[in-house]
């Protein structure tokens, strides 16, 4: 399997979010890089706005995101954040709100 820079990956977003949304971690690219879906979560994070929330839908193929994304949210934020995991999707994605 070739290695492919994060470099290389489509940007989650590419500009602030003022109001809540959605960062969509469940595209095939995601599916193969557990790395690349905190790298995004993080930059989703830091594309919201303070006041506003954002649902990081992961991918299934890396099991619930307490096994690797929640201790990655709490290195990089500590208490600046809050989080809490909302359901699993039908598909078998993963969505963890965080309050900014």
């Amino acid at each position: 399997m070739a290695s492919v820079s994060h470099n290389d990956a489509e940007p989650i977003t590419d500009r602030l979010h003022d109001n809540s949304w959605s960062a969509n971690l469940e595209k095939p690219r995601h599916a193969d890089d557990r790395e690349l879906v905190v790298e995004q979560a993080l930059d989703a994070i830091e594309h919201t706005v303070p006041g506003n929330h954002v649902n990081l839908v992961t991918h299934g193929d890396h099991g619930h995101p307490q096994e690797y994304l929640f201790d990655a949210l709490a290195d990089e934020y500590g208490d600046e954040i809050e989080w809490s995991y909302v359901e699993q999707c039908g598909c078998g994605g993963h969505v963890t709100r965080v309050h900014v």
